[in-house]
């Protein structure tokens, strides 16, 4: 796979996607991220996270305290990826209603196209 198309499925994954929007409003605290986005398992959290760090797009900035704390942020890169990400999530919202009038019309054309495939089949068993 390409590098470019690796950073992409990186960016646009389920929650990659909602991490960088997240961390547009400001800097989250693990459990806190977890909470804004909700249903989402540590573990999965974690390898996005750890992957969006890899590719330069999240900065982790653990504190030497008691109990640990670590903070999430976005690098420029990220703040960048993010801003696309969002708009593109913001245009969704905005044509949502094309979409379900255009689901429903492709959901009703293969309804009728079944139909009269049926039919048909069944005229010629007669």
């Amino acid at each position: 796979m390409c590098p470019h198309r690796l950073v992409l499925e990186h960016v646009t994954s389920r929650w990659g996607v909602l991490v960088l929007i997240r961390l547009l409003e400001r800097p989250h605290r693990f459990s806190e991220l977890r909470r804004a986005i909700g249903r989402v398992s540590e573990k999965m959290l974690t390898q996005t996270l750890q992957t969006l760090e890899r590719d330069g797009l999240v900065h982790r900035d653990a504190k030497p305290v008691i109990p640990p704390r670590v903070d999430y942020s976005l690098t420029d890169l990220g703040r960048e990826a993010a801003e696309q990400v969002r708009a593109l999530a913001l245009w969704t919202e905005r044509r949502m209603d094309g979409v379900l009038a255009a689901r429903r019309a492709y959901d009703e054309a293969r309804r009728t196209h079944a139909e009269t495939l049926r039919a048909g089949h069944e005229a010629q068993t007669l």
